[in-house]
């Protein structure tokens, strides 16, 4: 990434006239193994000689204490949740992502605000307005999106970490209890990252196999796109 490229405005009150560094996003469903690509990108890159910083869901400091509280009490409306994420996106974009790409990082994006919008649909929102609230997100130099079937995820969860009320929908009673709601929900997340996928040219990469397979799949990519 050399000239910057919004989806929309961008952000109107500041100009950045080159962004030096690669911007990578990986996109899934819960339980894909994003975090564990992700550590395992890190590492090869530094390897290599790249500077990289990695970011994701949640992690502005101006916001994530205040998305976990409102988490945990379950009281505010999806459209407030849904604005809450857009603000956590646009802290991390504005001092995080685009300050390391200016610097010459690569930036490892675990999630973008594809899975926001995923995530906003499925709980009700207007499709176009969804996707309206990020004209200011900076265009990826790159997206894969690791794929996997509801078998391989609930596998994965049932051996892994466990079901998580949010990650199982149950907020909006995808089923009466998690195993059912978690399939049900991650199935409507996948219709919609079907969709994403067409409109903003999503690199598919099987991630029912197994995690050192899926990076060297990914590895391949991100060289073509680094080099």
């Amino acid at each position: 990434m050399k000239r910057p490229v919004f989806y929309g405005a961008g952000f109107p009150y500041r100009s950045f006239k080159e962004l030096p560094g690669k911007l990578i996003v990986l996109e899934g469903t819960d339980g894909v193994g994003r975090s564990t690509q992700i550590a395992m990108l890190r590492q090869w890159l530094e390897e290599e000689g790249y500077a990289v910083s990695d970011t994701g869901l949640n992690r502005s400091p101006l916001t994530s204490p205040g998305l976990e509280a409102a988490k945990l009490g379950h009281t505010l409306s999806p459209l407030t949740m849904s604005l809450f994420y857009a603000t956590d996106f646009a802290d991390r974009l504005e001092n995080l992502i685009i300050p390391a790409l200016k610097a010459g990082f690569v930036v490892l994006s675990d999630r973008y605000f594809y899975s926001i919008i995923a995530r906003d649909v499925v709980r009700g929102a207007d499709p176009e307005w969804a996707r309206k609230i990020y004209g200011f997100a900076l265009k990826p130099d790159i997206i894969l999106y690791l794929k996997a079937d509801i078998a391989t995820l609930i596998s994965r969860i049932v051996h892994g970490r466990g079901f998580n009320y949010w990650e199982a929908g149950m907020d909006i009673r995808c089923a009466d209890n998690l195993f059912d709601s978690f399939a049900a929900y991650q199935s409507r997340l996948m219709e919609q990252f079907e969709q994403l996928s067409k409109e903003y040219g999503f690199i598919t990469v099987d991630a029912n196999r197994h995690a050192n397979d899926v990076f060297i799949d990914l590895r391949q990519q991100i060289r073509a796109v680094i080099e």
